[in-house]
């Protein structure tokens, strides 16, 4: 075990272990089914990334347009791939976290509870996600250029459908034009991936250092969470309650970029229409409609969402989008994606509430 590895309270491949353990297996289908859902999803993944460079009007930054380099290496997965993928991201993110000058590393029973949680999250995340894009990752792909990694998980897909009763097709393809939006974004700002990964890295090293009292206080805060949760208390504190003043300042800017990166991939996969997607208004109506239902279930549930991040989540879609409509509407297409540029382009969290701040900062 090295000496970064050991600050790490969390020994990722036995989380990939547990949570492999621990998903819950997707939908039944008959093996013609499930070709013809991985083979759509692929040929989805393929269509869609022209089609969001088209609605963007954005770029991979090498210059390489869809048709010839791929925006992502796409894998199409089960629930257990996805979570092992998640835990193959997490030790990337964690890798160069090494503890304090004098400060020892956690000690075995602490990784492998650690390792216990983690795999336990991701497994019932496993059941949840649709699709993600992996950019911290990077491999070449046909055409020599670096992409990140697309992630579609098939049951949960295939489950989400049923449920909606929207057409297979038009769904698959919707599923898609999210997440190459996502690959779009780290493509033609390639910057990025780095600057998320190093703001997520000063959070992830302040939380994983052994301070006592702060550790007491987070415990005492998501208790008194959980309780008003349970309560039925719809303005429980979430997770920044249990963060420190300079912690909190470094979630709400990593939850800014979030919420931009979300509200973008939510706008294109709408925008671009029945031409496209003929079921789209059916689809977003249906979908909307299920995200609100289970942010309505009881308060176990709702418990849960806000241990996972779910409602956090949803938050950041709908702000997102938001902000990427009135800012789109206030000075076009051209002068949004200037928010790519930089990044000192990036709007706060207060930026994402009021996009005019945004305008006025970045175009004078």
């Amino acid at each position: 075990m090295n000496a970064h590895a050991s600050a790490v309270p969390v020994d990722w491949p036995t989380a990939a272990r547990f949570a492999h353990s621990l998903v819950r297996p997707g939908p039944s289908a008959e093996r013609a089914e499930l070709t013809t859902l991985v083979g759509d999803l692929r040929a989805a993944a393929t269509t869609a990334a022209g089609h969001v460079v088209r609605i963007t009007g954005m770029t991979p930054a090498d210059g390489a347009h869809p048709d010839h380099v791929p925006l992502s290496r796409v894998l199409v997965v089960d629930r257990s791939r996805w979570a092992r993928a998640n835990t193959e991201l997490l030790a990337s993110m964690t890798a160069d976290l090494s503890p304090e000058p004098g400060e020892k590393g956690p000690s075995r029973a602490t990784r492998f509870a650690g390792s216990a949680q983690a795999g336990g999250v991701l497994a019932l995340l496993s059941a949840k996600v649709l699709g993600q894009f992996d950019p911290f990752t990077p491999r070449a792909v046909p055409g020599g250029a670096l992409r990140g990694r697309l992630l579609l998980v098939a049951p949960n897909v295939l489950q989400v459908e049923r449920e909606l009763g929207v057409a297979p097709a038009d769904f698959r393809l919707w599923v898609a034009l999210h997440e190459q939006t996502h690959a779009l974004q780290f493509a033609a700002a390639p910057w990025l991936a780095d600057h998320l990964r190093a703001r997520a890295g000063v959070l992830l090293g302040d939380l994983t250092r052994d301070d006592e009292v702060h550790e007491r206080e987070r415990l005492r805060a998501l208790v008194t969470g959980a309780a008003r949760t349970l309560r039925g208390d719809d303005d429980a504190p979430g997770v920044a309650a249990m963060l420190t003043a300079d912690e909190r300042r470094v979630f709400e800017e990593v939850g800014a970029v979030m919420a931009l990166l979300e509200g973008h991939a939510d706008v294109s996969m709408d925008a671009v229409g029945r031409s496209v997607v003929p079921t789209v208004r059916r689809i977003r109506a249906r979908f909307e409609e299920r995200r609100s239902r289970a942010g309505r279930q009881g308060p176990v549930n709702r418990l849960l969402r806000q241990v996972l991040g779910l409602d956090l989540k949803l938050a950041q879609y709908r702000e997102g989008a938001a902000f990427v409509r009135a800012v789109t509407r206030d000075i076009g297409q051209e002068g949004f994606n200037a928010v790519w540029a930089q990044p000192a382009h990036l709007p706060s969290a207060r930026e994402i509430a009021d996009p005019r701040a945004w305008v006025r900062r970045v175009h004078g």
